[in-house]
């Protein structure tokens, strides 16, 4: 199968909380979307790797992606290396996406920017065809995304492209709470983290809503990007 996105989180949950407007609004447009989980979400202080499977499996639907996978790196402690870069080249070259969304370049949580370098290192290796993968011992084509953009995470980043995403809000709150282990819910008497506050769940609809402002829409994600965007022509950009 080939996937028009493929978007990658060092977390179960990353990519809904970041991105899922836009996967939800492009699948709804005829385009396979699907989701690259590096870790199982091991060491979150709330639920566990089970509970994060079956949450991810249920955001997967509500997203209606075409293909989600896990490649279990260990969470926390995954590291830039050729064995974990080789891991995701398999995947890319399994999907050929032509756009890979990842993770902040800068984050609170260490393993997203770690996980957002490692990501963009794979899309570049992925293209060289002198590494050699295999999928059910077939040999894999080299494939390199002709795109790579970085979402926002927990710090406010200066966003380089702004999406609008207004009429999918509902779904990607949906997927979101998906997570429902993670998040905000004070008749479970847990440990508290910086995710399950009420604040952060109501931050990230509010988040939506002011990147929407800025751009005349009612909601809008935002990314960075590695190399300039380029449009055929200037009214593109309205």
């Amino acid at each position: 199968m080939k996937l028009d996105i493929l978007a990658i989180g060092a977390h179960p949950d990353d990519v809904e909380l970041s991105c899922a407007g836009v996967l939800a609004k492009e699948q709804s447009r005829g385009k396979k979307t699907g989701v690259l989980d590096l870790t199982r979400g091991e060491l979150g202080t709330r639920g566990s790797a089970e509970i994060r499977d079956q949450e991810a499996a249920d955001a997967a639907k509500i997203l209606k992606l075409s293909a989600r996978e896990n490649i279990a790196l260990a969470d926390g402690f995954f590291e830039n290396n050729r064995e974990s870069q080789l891991r995701i080249i398999e995947i890319i070259r399994k999907y050929r996406p032509e756009i890979v969304l990842c993770n902040a370049i800068d984050d609170r949580h260490i393993d997203h920017g770690r996980g957002s370098k490692l990501a963009s290192d794979a899309c570049f290796l992925s293209g060289l065809k002198k590494i050699e993968t295999s999928l059910d011992g077939q040999p894999q084509e080299p494939w390199r995304p002709k795109n790579v953009y970085h979402y926002i995470q927990w710090k406010n980043l200066q966003p380089d492209v702004v999406v609008d995403i207004t009429g999918f809000i509902d779904q990607k709150m949906e997927a979101v709470m998906a997570y429902s282990s993670q998040f905000y819910d004070p008749s479970k008497g847990e440990d508290n983290t910086p995710i399950s506050s009420k604040n952060f769940q109501e931050s990230i609809k509010y988040r939506a809503r002011d990147l929407g402002r800025l751009i005349g829409t009612d909601y809008a994600e935002g990314f960075t990007v590695e190399r300039y965007p380029a449009v055929d022509s200037i009214f593109d950009l309205i």
